[in-house]
Parts: C-alpha cells; sequence; structure tokens
C-alpha cells in the first residue's frame, strides 16, 4: 500500500514581544504560550480566515489564544514548519508564516484562558523552550534583529 501524500497546510503565527530592562540593560520578551493538546510551548497561531490578511490572522490568534492585544506588522519575519496532529489522528505538515506583534496590552480575560499558560521569556530561553528547531532559529535571529 502507497503512502498518500498530504500537501502541507498553511498557518499564521504572531510573535508576541515587548520590550523590556533586564538588569538595567534594555532588551526584549517574546510570550510564549502552551498548546492545548500536549502543552508545549509554542507561538500563537491558527488556520487562514476568509476575508483576513494573513497578518490579521495571527493579530486575531494573539488575542484569542493569549490575550494579547497590539501592533502587528503585515510583513512576516520568517517562515517555520511542524507536524500537526489532526483530530482523526493523522498528522500533517504545516508552514507557519510569523508576524511580529509588539504587545500593548496582555488581557486577564480572553477566550481561551482557561486552556493555555502563558509565559513571558527573553528570545534565548524561548528558544530552548520550544520543540521546533526552525523556530528556535527565528526567535534568535529576532534577538539579533532587535539588538537584544
Amino acid at each position: 500500500m502507497a503512502d498518500e501524500i498530504v500537501e502541507a497546510r498553511q498557518q499564521y503565527a504572531a510573535l508576541c514581544y515587548r520590550h523590556a530592562k533586564i538588569k538595567k540593560k534594555k532588551s526584549i520578551e517574546v510570550l510564549l504560550i502552551t498548546s492545548r493538546d500536549t502543552g508545549r510551548w509554542v507561538t500563537p497561531k491558527g488556520w487562514p480566515m476568509a476575508n483576513k490578511a494573513p497578518h490579521e490572522v495571527a493579530e486575531r490568534e494573539a488575542y484569542e489564544e493569549a490575550g494579547i492585544k497590539g501592533k502587528v506588522s503585515d510583513k512576516p519575519f520568517g517562515i517555520f514548519r511542524y507536524l500537526k496532529r489532526l483530530d482523526d489522528g493523522t498528522a500533517v505538515t504545516c508552514v507557519v508564516e510569523i508576524f511580529p506583534l509588539l504587545v500593548r496590552k496582555a488581557k486577564a480575560r480572553f477566550p481561551e484562558r482557561d486552556e493555555r499558560v502563558r509565559k513571558w521569556a527573553s528570545p534565548e530561553e524561548a528558544a530552548e523552550l520550544v520543540d521546533e528547531n526552525e523556530l528556535k532559529s527565528l526567535l534568535m535571529d529576532f534577538a539579533g534583529r532587535l539588538g537584544a
């Protein structure tokens, strides 16, 4: 029996960040959240939505999954891939465009607040916490680009 070839699925993510002072030195922190199924550390992300541009999807997912409001870039910072297990048990490769989002507010009440944990971390610490190698690299590149 031949393996079925499944085309990669598109998703859009928000790379939520804020300016911080760590030991009196200017830096940035990025936000990670836990996934609902495995509890691993991820960025807010979701599937394409009708009548929404990719960066608008990322912005909406940041609010729904993490309670984040802010200014999202309309240009992606990069892409990463990961394997997503669907409800029916099959696994598909997802290609994720990630959009920087400068956080203005982190709300206490948001749609998925009872299903996820939020964590602020340095980009270096966040890179250690996520599983996806391409996302690790993007987090490190992001830190370097912002001079953190």
